[in-house]
């Protein structure tokens, strides 16, 4: 079966998607003999899912995904996506947003809770991590995706704004001036206390676009057989801690184990 996240745009998400995937079947197999107990499909939450970038491929693999997200818009988007990808019964969208979340989900629900792209935006970082965690069951897993500091400062200084990527060093939040659009980045280490702060063990952590946002498109576009090796590379990366510092994303995967 073709796998849902290698397109071109796969440069982006092939990673996490790599690691999510594998996280989810271990969950799965780890429900039961053979992987046919109570929890041989999953429940998984997407906080600030949007339009389904990962929730539809999560779906495609079988499982529930509910998507919690503050855009109406985007909400509309998952469900046209999810009914053209044929999983539309697997797929829930709800508005709300990480600060409320069980204004609209239940604690202690999911299996799984993804968590991308949303601690960069919250007033209190810490809270969104605790509300994800406290969404998870006894056992469960959280997918952790954020803006890392390193990559804005390798991404400003190869466009040759030296100052700006200065900036980014001196800023208690990571940001490079009043037009940066991120409101605060991570570092491999202050993403990794968030989540043992909040009780839980990290399994992995991984770089994200170490290289992607950084090779001109022309060159992977031109050149045969570049998108792959680029993957392959990026892959690679994710794993090395030095690569990680300067990756534009950082994804950590944490377990919640029953006791």
């Amino acid at each position: 079966m073709s796998d849902p996240m290698r397109p071109r745009a796969s440069l982006r998400t092939a990673v996490v998607w790599d690691v999510l995937r594998e996280a989810l079947d271990r969950r799965m197999k780890s429900a039961g003999p053979g992987g046919h107990g109570p929890r041989a499909v999953l429940d998984v939450l997407d906080t600030g899912g949007g339009t389904g970038n990962f929730a539809v491929p999560v779906a495609r693999q079988g499982h529930h995904v509910t998507v919690v997200d503050p855009s109406p818009n985007a909400l509309f988007a998952l469900e046209r996506r999810a009914a053209e990808a044929g999983v539309a019964d697997r797929v829930r969208g709800v508005q709300g947003d990480a600060h409320g979340l069980f204004d609209v989900v239940e604690r202690g629900g999911f299996d799984a809770v993804l968590c991308h792209g949303v601690l960069e935006y919250m007033e209190d970082p810490a809270e969104g991590v605790r509300n994800a965690v406290a969404a998870l069951r006894p056992s469960g897993t959280l997918s952790l995706l954020a803006a890392g500091l390193g990559g804005a400062v390798l991404a400003r200084a190869l466009a040759g704004h030296f100052s700006e990527a200065r900036q980014v060093l001196a800023d208690p939040h990571g940001r490079w001036g009043e037009g940066d659009p991120v409101p605060r980045r991570f570092t491999p280490e202050e993403l990794t206390a968030l989540v043992t702060g909040a009780g839980l063990a990290v399994e992995a952590v991984h770089g994200v676009r170490v290289f992607a946002d950084l090779v001109p498109g022309a060159l992977v576009d031109g050149e045969p057989g570049a998108l792959e090796a680029l993957l392959k590379l990026e892959a690679a990366a994710a794993e090395v801690p030095a690569l990680q510092s300067v990756a534009t994303q950082l994804h950590v995967l944490a377990e919640r184990e029953s006791g």
